[in-house]
């Protein structure tokens, strides 16, 4: 069971690795609770940098910059996953780190993620591990086409991944992704993608946010409707199964859980960050908590209150030269309630930023009214989701 920690103080400092948006957003959220933000990155002029207290420029695997980051701040936590979990290790005998890097080798490997979502006794789609041409065979055997083979590290919005159709596909495709091993995944027949931002304190405390539904263009998170139009013991079941992966992990600090909803009704958990989500940024408008103020809470070890919403949301990713064009549009109008990440360039496929939109509680409205209320920016909506492929 979690230790309870004390609280750090008011200006204490607060380490980051990672100095990308939800970096930022993260350091952000820390100074409205009195703290300090350290950052500790490769761009000095990067989202986060902008907004921090003060930055440590290193590679994350550089003992060097670890050693005098670690030294310079009371905790640490990550905005991304795509580091080498030794180095929070390192990171761990000068301060605790929160989520854990225990935590973080198991996400950030489908391998290590399947087989430890599998012994937390939580629902899972059908998958095989492929680790040569035989066990890719095997899986095409046990799960049938289509199925999706993925690579088991650094797969993220659509990136590392095929879909196969035929027995004659196998092999191409497993040439294509590298490294190996992959993962094999059956192919489920969703209903949708529902997502839980799940919160868990030093003490052992568990919050969750609303349920909600995701709509995906090109393998990206495009559209998050919260909370999700689905009957009310579906969104409570997919906050129960958020919970127990949270206790499973001993997580301390903010985590999505994603999954299926298939068409008879049940959920399958498909993957989870240890972090805050992109699915998790309708919050920052719509509760009097968001999912930063809640993480930085729990890095902290502050009391975590319930995590409630007092209105209604959609989140709009803004992706790309495409999406920024309508900027002069979004500041325009005065529903729409625009969040940028300082980024440099906006390149195609690169979030740049995100829009929330608000209506009543309970007064989330139907696919009309939605793209009403998104104007210009319901130009991808009209496409089936891609759910599968994030």
């Amino acid at each position: 069971m979690t230790q309870t920690h004390s609280a750090l103080a008011p200006n204490a400092v607060i380490g980051i690795v990672g100095g990308g948006q939800l970096g930022r957003m993260s350091a952000v959220a820390a100074s409205r609770l009195g703290f300090k933000t350290h950052i500790l990155t490769q761009d000095a002029h990067g989202p986060a940098a902008q907004v921090s207290s003060a930055v440590t420029l290193g590679a994350y695997d550089d003992p060097d910059a670890l050693d005098a980051f670690a030294k310079a701040v009371d905790v640490v936590t990550f905005e991304f996953e795509n580091i080498n979990a030794d180095a929070l290790d390192r990171l761990s005998r000068h301060c605790p780190v929160r989520p854990s890097g225990h935590i973080l080798r198991i996400s950030q490997d489908r391998l290590a993620e399947k087989t430890f979502l599998a012994s937390a006794g939580v629902p899972l789609a059908p998958w095989h591990a492929v680790t040569d041409r035989a066990t890719l065979h095997e899986a095409a055997r046990k799960l049938g086409f289509p199925l999706i083979l993925k690579t088991t590290r650094n797969g993220y919005d659509g990136k590392g991944q095929r879909r196969v159709y035929t027995e004659a596909e196998l092999d191409e495709a497993f040439e294509a992704l590298a490294p190996h091993p992959l993962v094999a995944e059956g192919m489920v027949d969703f209903a949708c993608e529902l997502s839980v931002m799940v919160v868990r304190g030093t003490d052992g405390t568990t919050r969750c946010f609303d349920t909600v539904l995701n709509h995906h263009w090109h393998g990206i998170l495009d559209l998050t409707l919260a909370p999700a139009p689905v009957a009310e013991n579906v969104a409570q079941e997919a906050g129960r199964l958020a919970a127990i992966i949270a206790e499973k992990f001993d997580l301390i600090g903010i985590m999505g859980v994603e999954m299926f909803l298939t068409r008879d009704g049940s959920l399958m958990i498909n993957e989870v960050a240890p972090r805050p989500h992109n699915s998790g940024h309708w919050t920052m408008d719509a509760c009097p908590q968001d999912q930063f103020d809640m993480h930085i809470r729990a890095v902290a070890g502050l009391p975590l209150p319930a995590a409630i919403r007092h209105s209604d949301a959609v989140m709009k990713n803004l992706v790309g030269p495409e999406d920024m064009a309508l900027w002069p549009a979004i500041l325009a109008n005065p529903g729409h309630i625009p969040h940028l990440y300082g980024k440099k360039e906006a390149r195609p496929g690169r979030k740049m930023g995100h829009v929330n939109i608000l209506f009543p509680y309970s007064g989330l409205p139907g696919e009309w009214g939605i793209q009403a209320a998104l104007g210009p920016l319901a130009t991808k909506c009209a496409a089936p989701p891609a759910a599968d492929e994030d």
